[in-house]
């Protein structure tokens, strides 16, 4: 756990100090404001897909930007979007391909093929929590998060004669577009609550992933880190002019 959160943080540093020159140039110092915190969202992900044989879980990476809107004293709205996510799941077994109706390469009579199956599942996603902040820098948040389907495959990775070989069957139009479900976190904010937060989510989906397939259902849990772009900067700037 130490060494994913630690690739989390060196990842999601080095992305922020790229984007945070290009953003503050486009909108300056409008980023963030008493009422308005804005930055960048990364980390890991572990997720599953219920309704299936497996039960591995799938370890997926995201990043994308978030806004925390004060609503009034220790309350604010926690949205944003997730622009790079994922949903899936690892080692799909014999049954599972024949209910999503993928190719089984080990079961090929001409020259069947050893390897793992997995699904694979990009999305945009949305979270809208609301969020309450304790004195001691910790917060809990909850509420739904919206997720847009924009690939799918199912995905059998192989080792033929020293060689890595990877097939990607796509299935986009067995899958339903849209995922709505209901999400729970909590975390901390570094620095006496000015800079960067750690955190830790639970997500649970109430829509069929497959089309087809009932009861399967999107299930995630993420690690992540948020760091605020231009918070920081404006914090240090009244302290002097106090």
């Amino acid at each position: 756990m130490k060494k994913y959160l630690l690739i989390v943080v060196l990842l999601v540093a080095g992305m922020a100090a790229q984007s945070q020159v290009l953003i503050t140039l486009l909108l300056g110092d409008k980023l963030n404001s008493d009422g308005l915190e804005f930055g960048l969202e990364g980390g890991v992900n572990w997720t599953n897909i219920s309704g299936l044989d497996t039960k591995d879980y799938a370890r997926k990476w995201n990043l994308g930007f978030y806004f925390d809107i004060r609503i009034k004293n220790q309350w604010s709205l926690y949205t944003g979007v997730l622009v790079k996510s994922n949903f899936g799941v690892d080692k799909l077994t014999d049954n599972d391909l024949m209910s999503l109706g993928a190719t089984d390469y080990n079961n090929i009579d001409t020259i069947p093929l050893t390897g793992d199956y997995s699904q694979k599942i990009s999305s945009f996603m949305v979270p809208v929590l609301i969020r309450y902040k304790f004195k001691n820098n910790m917060y809990f948040e909850l509420g739904p998060q919206f997720s847009l389907l924009y690939n799918s495959w199912v995905e059998f990775e192989s080792d033929i004669e020293g060689r890595d070989v990877i097939v990607k069957e796509y299935n986009k139009d067995k899958i339903n577009k849209l995922d709505v479900g209901i999400m729970a976190g909590v975390g901390y904010t570094l620095f006496k609550g000015t800079g960067w937060t750690l955190g830790a989510k639970y997500y649970y989906g109430f829509v069929d992933v497959f089309k087809d397939v009932s009861g399967t259902k999107n299930s995630s849990i993420y690690i992540k880190l948020n760091i605020p772009i231009g918070a920081g900067d404006k914090s240090t700037i009244k302290k002097k002019e106090k």
